[in-house]
């Protein structure tokens, strides 16, 4: 069948690979969408977390052998340490990802566990299935939040993980919703989306922001634009470095919380959601344009938002 892989340092190619042949307690799902996910792009430039050769690809819907339209839960866990029994699934200790530790959803086929699998509604499109995943992670990050209503709600960060927060957040009883990027296209979709202000930067006070970035300048701003007390949740993953004093975090009492994936219930109300969302800003693709489209965003294009390939 064909797959876009992950060959190498910088380089995605398109190319023929075996079948997969499902366990007893997998599933064979013919891929229908599957998004390409910055954390991706980020991994190809800067291999480790992924290793090559890997069919990637963690944000994906398709259908089974009996015609079943499903989503995939990517996050696998034991399912019997404390962390899993305590509703903590998603930070297991032995986690495995679909498309980062197992071959993913960038392949016309894909073996996945029967317990992964969401039914999807009938009506949902193809683009919102690949939408699920991402919209899971806002609203896992919105729970972590927990601010009051009439929050002041600030993202850094319009890519498609800044866009699902901000749709998160629109859909719940906040004063307003700033959102800051560089792009000015980007800018244009966040207020089409809901957004009360956008900006290059974020200026201002905030209940809570949502680093969407995670670099040592947008971790920064996160915590200093913070009204004391107040919680900066960080989704992104471009650097490394905190970047900032952390001695205004026991005078000010200010928190940070790192947000990873979601549990199991924040993933199906994310099916619930996406159905009812602006999704304008993703476009589709043939899979065999993979490696041309992920090369493209992996070396700085910034269009679409979210691409999706379509075998």
């Amino acid at each position: 069948m064909r797959a876009l892989v992950f060959t190498g340092p910088a380089t995605v190619e398109m190319d023929d690979v075996a079948e997969p042949e499902p366990a007893e307690h997998e599933v064979l799902i013919h891929v229908r969408s599957a998004g390409i996910c910055g954390s991706e792009l980020h991994g190809v430039r800067t291999p480790g977390f992924r290793v090559p050769p890997l069919v990637m690809g963690h944000e994906f819907a398709g259908v089974t052998d009996d015609g079943t339209s499903v989503t995939v839960n990517p996050i696998l866990s034991c399912g019997t340490c404390d962390l899993c029994r305590g509703g903590l699934r998603q930070v297991c200790r032995d986690r495995r990802i679909i498309g980062v530790h197992l071959p993913g959803g960038f392949a016309e086929r894909v073996a996945v566990p029967r317990s992964a699998l969401h039914k999807l509604p009938d009506d949902m499109s193809w683009e919102a299935a690949a939408v699920v995943e991402p919209a899971a992670n806002a609203v896992h990050a919105w729970r972590l939040a927990d601010v009051a209503p009439g929050a002041r709600v600030g993202v850094i960060g319009a890519g498609a993980i800044g866009l699902v927060c901000l749709l998160a957040a629109a859909g719940e009883e906040t004063a307003s919703i700033a959102v800051a990027d560089r792009s000015p296209e980007r800018r244009r979709i966040a207020a089409k989306l809901g957004a009360t202000t956008v900006s290059g930067e974020l200026t201002g006070e905030f209940d809570v922001v949502f680093d969407a970035v995670g670099s040592s300048d947008t971790h920064e701003q996160s915590v200093r634009l913070l009204r004391p007390g107040g919680v900066a949740i960080w989704l992104g993953l471009a650097g490394a470095e905190a970047g900032f004093d952390a001695t205004v975090l026991v005078r000010t009492e200010k928190r940070v919380l790192g947000s990873f994936a979601y549990t199991n219930a924040e993933f199906e109300r994310a099916v619930d959601l996406v159905g009812g969302w602006g999704l304008g800003w993703t476009a589709s693709y043939p899979l065999e344009s993979g490696a041309e489209i992920f090369t493209d965003l992996m070396r700085g294009g910034s269009h679409p938002v979210k691409a999706i390939l379509r075998p």
